[in-house]
């Protein structure tokens, strides 16, 4: 653990050049004591580091040394995927190793290769989770993506989209990160439960999992055969496919204007904005078209965005219930 720590203090005074104690103490997560000792400890190895004194003072190395110990731990290489969102790699117990292996490859570049990976880490930051969103707990997501590592199947408790709680035993094969929201694809574990899926595991038994739903999770030892070509984007992609198709099944036939038709590219989902595509102007400048919807629900809450902009035509629920919708509101503002 020391060692570690030493070598990571080493390669931040040898690409960041002079660093004082406090700093040094922030980016390795340790007391500004600690990075005393540390210090101490460099010197007596025959490190050539030193104080400056004074205001703008701190340790650094003396002029032209280079340390060549740069070679990566098997945990540093794997964080190397997740090196443009550190938040994730923070999430599945990655984020030191990710912070290592960043260091190890500076120290490995040459000059103006290391001065242009550094200026493009400055300029450039992702951020995944959508505006206004609380970040989700997953206390579990650690231990599943270890679990995904090591092939080995889980147990877990699982609350469902209807607040029911049930237990599976799965053999996890993919995490994936969408929109902020970290969820997990899966089959259940051959001889889990009776029925030709959990006998004959294949693409098609693969369900996906919301990560923050898991309420308990044991991770049992027991390692799982995955299938050779499972492809976890194609898997991910063909699942998010039907999910999505699978929620808009109602048709509505709409007019919408100019500016409604704007809107409502911009704000609905793909598929349902997709009913606008090619879509023509009437002689009124208003675009009439079928928009596929979630439900009447759903359809309200999102077209009552558009205010004036949409009138609904069919079915005749929909219209009902957006109109229910509109006479409430106004009554809100009656008198005001």
């Amino acid at each position: 653990m020391r060692a570690g720590r030493l070598l990571s203090l080493l390669l931040l005074l040898q690409n960041r050049g002079r660093m004082t104690a406090a700093g040094l103490a922030e980016e390795l997560e340790v007391s500004e004591r600690t990075i005393y000792r540390d210090v101490e400890a460099l010197s007596a190895a025959g490190i050539p580091i030193y104080a400056e004194r004074g205001s703008g003072g701190g340790y650094r190395l003396l002029g032209g040394y280079r340390t060549r110990l740069t070679g990566l731990t098997g945990g540093e290489a794997e964080s190397l995927f997740l090196t443009g969102i550190p938040g994730a790699a923070a999430e599945l117990g990655l984020g030191a190793e990710m912070t290592a292996a960043h260091l190890k490859l500076l120290a490995a570049l040459p000059d103006g290769v290391r001065n242009r990976a550094e200026r493009i880490r400055a300029r450039f930051h992702l951020d995944a989770p959508g505006w206004w969103r609380t970040p989700e707990e997953t206390p579990h997501l650690a231990a599943l993506a270890s679990a995904v590592w090591e092939q080995h199947t889980v147990d877990l408790a699982y609350l469902r989209w209807d607040s029911r709680l049930v237990q599976r035993r799965l053999d996890p094969l993919g995490i994936v990160l969408k929109g902020g929201s970290w969820y997990f694809l899966a089959r259940p574990h051959a001889g889990a439960a009776a029925g030709p899926v959990a006998e004959h595991p294949n693409h098609d038994a693969v369900r996906t999992f919301r990560v923050s739903r898991v309420q308990e999770l044991t991770d049992t030892g027991q390692t799982f055969q995955r299938p050779g070509d499972f492809d976890l984007a194609s898997v991910w992609t063909t699942l998010s496919q039907k999910f999505e198709e699978s929620r808009h099944t109602m048709r509505a036939r709409v007019r919408l204007s100019e500016r409604g038709l704007e809107m409502l590219r911009t704000l609905s989902s793909p598929i349902t904005a997709a009913g606008t595509n090619g879509a023509e102007p009437g002689e009124d400048g208003w675009y009439e078209t079928d928009l596929l919807v979630e439900s009447v629900r759903h359809a309200v809450v999102e077209f009552a965005m558009y205010g004036p902009d949409i009138e609904v035509l069919e079915p005749p629920e929909l219209r009902s219930a957006l109109a229910a919708y509109a006479r409430a509101t106004a009554a809100l503002y009656e008198g005001g």
